[in-house]
């Protein structure tokens, strides 16, 4: 073999050798990054939604209803949903751990006349004070609205209702007929309630009376109406920095119904999507 034949054979040797050696290596720091890939998608936080309701005899069973709706939330759109039940009176009510849930990226409320210890108060106000978002349902409209007693060490706070939700609790229509549910023509291509299949249903239940709203700059997205009375019964407004999501539905039927949970799965997102 000549020296030249010689020379192109230690050619092809080393080229090929140079590629099994690249490739392997590469083979080798996909599989060592591999763990590391799986690490940082494992510790991508979650959207976290916390939950604060009340199981009273007045409050619409939401100690059952909110834990199915936090479930769908967790399993079908992958947020992190925490629901605190507290214990106690109306007057002396207080929650498992609020103030370690300051990481809250929306806070629902769905509670009914009730007093908080002052650190979870001030652990609340101070979520609100920094432009969070805010969810309320149904008895948020009177969730620190307490009639009775304020115990020591507790305290309500009526002013949440028309600093943070624009409207005032005026009383409530008629129980048995329950209300038609209207979707406003100017609000129809919303996000909240864009996707509904509908844009008439009937609800069950009484009605609140909030009209008018305190704020008149609130974009009202639903109508209801019983006999003559007509009542804005889901809205959008701004409170401070803070996006507010507020819909007076919320008894047991309505989670059972479809355009419900459409409403509030996409009140949710539209409330945390700074980008919108």
């Amino acid at each position: 073999m000549t020296a030249c034949h010689q020379e192109k054979n230690l050619i092809v040797t080393i080229t090929l050798l140079f590629a099994f050696v690249t490739n392997n290596a590469s083979a080798g720091a996909n599989e060592l990054m591999q763990p590391i890939k799986q690490k940082a998608e494992s510790t991508v936080k979650k959207p976290r939604i916390v939950f604060l309701i009340t199981k009273d005899t007045n409050n619409y069973e939401a100690h059952n209803t909110v834990p199915r709706l936090a479930e769908i939330l967790t399993k079908e759109y992958g947020y992190e949903a925490i629901v605190l039940l507290g214990t106690g009176d109306h007057g002396s009510y207080s929650y498992p751990s609020l103030e370690a849930r300051s990481g809250a990226d929306l806070l629902v409320d769905f509670e009914r006349r009730f007093s908080l210890p002052h650190e979870q108060m001030n652990a609340i106000k101070t979520y609100l004070s920094k432009g969070k978002p805010l969810i309320g349902i149904r008895t948020a409209n009177h969730a620190f609205s307490v009639s009775g007693k304020v115990e020591d060490g507790f305290e309500d706070w009526p002013a949440f209702v028309a600093d943070f939700l624009g409207c005032e609790n005026r009383g409530y229509g008629p129980d048995k007929p329950g209300y038609d549910v209207t979707l406003v023509a100017e609000a129809a291509s919303h996000p909240i309630v864009k996707g509904l299949q509908t844009k008439q249903w009937h609800s069950k239940g009484s009605i609140y009376k909030v009209a008018p709203l305190l704020d008149k700059e609130a974009t009202v997205l639903l109508m209801g109406k019983v006999n003559d009375l007509v009542e804005p019964i889901a809205w959008i407004r701004t409170a401070g920095k803070s996006r507010v999501f507020y819909i007076s539905m919320g008894y047991p039927d309505d989670f059972q119904t479809p355009h419900f949970i459409t409403l509030l799965t996409n009140g949710i997102k539209w409330a945390m999507d700074k980008k919108e």
